[in-house]
């Protein structure tokens, strides 16, 4: 029997499908995460655009072209939001965000067999992504997801580390839903994790977690990977104010000001919304000014989508051509900080892990989150010492100088 567990969304739900797929195969099922012929689909959905939620919708008719005879489960943040809309489709279950055990709970009861609880996950990718949290408490006026996962809680750090020992990558990857808020601070974590011998990577940051204790901790780290995800999502104070998000420019300024005196190599990478509602055209060029005064390596931009159930949802849009056009010059700046930021590095010798080949080239990313290029194919969790070459895609070309 063959199941496909396939995910939409952020990592926190790949995670949580793999958890699926290693309880399913405990179970005896071949378990794929890529859309073919299967008996059952486990679908693992998303809220956070409109776009999304409805790509989570038309995931049924598509997996029902493979086999229209297949069961159908459904968890996550669409199902969560409206767990109707997938109901009137005919599918087999439904459950939502933040009890996905039901999922395998009903595969048990269908098929037969016995789990408890989610199990560790199921390791599909180069770097393992370990989820240390859940929930968020910070209601972004713009942001669905409080109101779909739920308020936040944190693994308990004795758990993560044994989750850490069962990994085999060479890479870790530390992220939730809001990791800034794990309890009792996430410095302790950290300095929990100081005997690991793996490189380690943040998700996701607020920027109120960005304080001298954790640079500290982080510093005490056997290989830490220097790039911060620090969420920014508008350069202007007066947006800043409207999202609910609860720091100015300056702070944020400031914030990377530490980040780069802690570690000079250090990657700052952002999200940024374009056309959030009422944003001003001085508005918006502070959001694009911002980009080169912070020295940002990667720029995510996306428009605004208004989301019904929050507080944005009644404030005035703007035109979705502004936003268009907003997004695509933010897009631009973007790709160009990221190849100044590529560019300092050129000439450099950095350790790379070999992820993926395709089309003659291996891929992998340094510790600063460049992503290098590397011809021919290299042994996939394997460390690489590697020379900066040029730019070259996405990212850079390199030459291998030594291996680990």
């Amino acid at each position: 029997m063959k199941a496909v567990v396939f995910t939409l969304g952020c990592k926190v739900n790949e995670v949580e499908s793999a958890s699926i797929m290693s309880a399913l195969e405990g179970l005896g099922w071949e378990v794929s995460e890529k859309l073919g012929y299967a008996e059952a689909y486990v679908l693992n959905t998303c809220a956070v655009t409109r776009e999304a939620e409805k790509k989570s919708r038309q995931l049924i008719a598509r997996v029902k072209k493979f086999n229209s005879d297949a069961k159908i489960f459904v968890c996550g943040c669409a199902s969560e939001k409206s767990a109707h809309s997938f109901e009137e489709r005919g599918v087999t279950f439904v459950c939502g965000a933040r009890k996905k055990e039901q999922v395998v709970e009903e595969f048990c009861r269908l098929y037969g067999g016995t789990v408890k609880g989610l199990p560790y996950p199921k390791q599909v990718k180069s770097r393992a992504f370990i989820k240390i949290q859940d929930g968020c408490n910070n209601f972004c006026s713009y942001c669905i997801i409080p109101y779909l996962r739920g308020r936040e809680t944190s693994r308990e750090v004795e758990d993560i580390i044994k989750e850490v020992k069962t990994v085999s990558s060479p890479e870790i990857v530390l992220n939730g839903i809001n990791i800034s808020a794990y309890e009792g601070g996430l410095s302790r974590l950290i300095r929990a994790l100081s005997g690991v011998d793996k490189r380690i990577r943040l998700g996701s940051l607020e920027c109120s977690a960005v304080t001298e204790e954790l640079l500290e901790a982080l510093k005490g780290l056997k290989d830490f990977a220097p790039q911060f995800h620090l969420s920014l999502q508008s350069g202007s104070d007066a947006v800043l104010k409207s999202m609910n998000r609860h720091y100015t420019r300056a702070e944020y300024l400031d914030k990377c000001a530490m980040i780069y005196s802690a570690f000079p190599s250090a990657a700052i990478t952002t999200d940024i919304i374009a056309g959030f509602a009422g944003e001003t055209e001085e508005d918006f060029e502070k959001s694009l000014s911002i980009i080169e005064e912070a020295g940002f390596a990667r720029v995510h931009a996306f428009a605004y989508s208004p989301r019904e159930g929050t507080v944005a949802f009644k404030m005035k849009d703007v035109p979705p051509e502004v936003k268009s056009k907003r997004l695509h010059m933010l897009l631009a700046a973007g790709k160009a900080a990221a190849e100044k930021f590529a560019q300092k590095f050129l000439g450099s010798v950095q350790e790379i892990i070999a992820e993926e080949y395709s089309d003659g080239y291996t891929c992998g990313y340094t510790g600063n989150y460049i992503r290098v290029y590397v011809k021919g194919r290299l042994c996939a969790g394997e460390k690489y010492g590697v020379g900066l070459t040029g730019l070259f895609k996405d990212g850079v070309l390199a030459e291998i100088n030594g291996k680990e």
